[in-house]
């Protein structure tokens, strides 16, 4: 139901098992978690605008959201796009970063805002990628694959992919990185817009205990 990266203060990442976390389910998560039930989140519109929560609900739109504030947890949704967690000494901050977000910066831009805050203002320590949908699947057409770098393109079969994943790292090379080793499209205990248009979101949360 939950995945927790190793080493991390405070991060997990949903699978579809615990349910859809735009509606109710929150709550059993949060209860396995030990955290509050009411997160801060966003109104995610694909860019890479980064705001700073103080309390629970939404804080506006944008794709990136920290916080130096114990006990709030962050969350972003996705289905394909990848949630990513971010952690400094004494903050968290949490990106949505589908292809538009990641051509944006979205993950730079959160690192930036994150080493600001905090009791004790430093760099991104470390950072967790998200089930995302993978180069396997990923395809995308020409007017998207010239965005990214060639090695973040593949083409198989003559098909062209992105590679989000390696894009995203590049984005905040100093971290020590984990990652979800899944792909949302093809394999099972996710949801994926790509796959059947789903209305259902995965989250990925940050909060400092």
């Amino acid at each position: 139901m939950l995945i927790r990266p190793p080493g991390f203060r405070g991060v997990a990442f949903t699978t579809a098992a615990a349910g859809d976390m735009l509606s109710g389910d929150r709550e059993v998560v949060s209860g396995a978690l030990g955290i509050r039930s009411e997160w801060a989140s966003l109104r995610q519109v694909h860019g890479a605008d980064v705001l700073t929560a103080t309390k629970p609900g939404r804080a506006g739109p944008g794709d990136g959201l920290v916080t130096g504030a114990p006990g709030l947890p962050l969350a972003v949704m996705t289905a394909d796009c990848a949630g990513v967690v971010l952690e400094t000494e004494s903050a968290v901050g949490v990106a949505h970063a589908g292809w538009r977000g990641v051509v944006a910066g979205v993950v730079a831009a959160t690192a930036r805002r994150l080493e600001g805050l905090g009791r004790r203002p430093g760099p991104v320590l470390r950072a967790a990628i998200g089930p995302l949908i993978g180069p396997c699947c990923f395809e995308v057409g020409p007017e998207v694959a010239v965005l990214f770098r060639d090695r973040h393109v593949k083409s198989t079969g003559g098909m062209t992919t992105v590679d989000l994943a390696t894009a995203i790292r590049e984005q905040v090379p100093h971290a020590e990185w984990w990652s979800v080793e899944a792909c949302t499209r093809c394999e099972e205990d996710w949801f994926s817009f790509r796959a059947d248009r789903t209305k259902h979101r995965l989250a990925a949360l940050g909060w400092i205990p």
